[in-house]
């Protein structure tokens, strides 16, 4: 695992959107995780989690 995955975990746990944000920019993936995030902190963070590690 590099540095930069574990600065991406990292922030995917504490604000989900900006750690998909830095992998993907402000594609579909980055909406789809705010969106979630929205609804629930827990989901955003699972699926920000998700697509990070995927």
């Amino acid at each position: 695992m590099s540095t930069a995955t574990f600065v991406e975990i990292l922030l995917a746990i504490l604000l989900p959107p900006l750690g998909v944000f830095l992998k993907f920019g402000c594609k579909v993936e980055f909406w789809i995780c705010l969106i979630l995030t929205l609804f629930g902190y827990l989901p955003g963070i699972l699926y920000a989690l998700y697509i990070i590690t995927k």
